[in-house]
């Protein structure tokens, strides 16, 4: 069974997947690499870079 990947391993998947037009998979890496975290602060830095495409932003 192979690792589970690293946190600077999936934000590059992350960043990958959001310039390649897949933001619903750069969130999830997102995600998983903020679940790696134990700052809330870097947690919620990481998680405002990839911002859910499910929830509809109000202008």
């Amino acid at each position: 069974m192979p690792d589970k990947p690293t946190r600077p391993e999936l934000l590059d998947y992350a960043e990958r997947l959001a310039t390649t037009g897949r933001p619903s998979l750069a969130r999830l890496c997102a995600e998983e690499a903020a679940q790696q975290v134990t700052d809330p602060y870097e947690t919620a830095s990481i998680l405002a870079r990839y911002p859910d495409p499910s929830i509809s932003r109000e202008d």
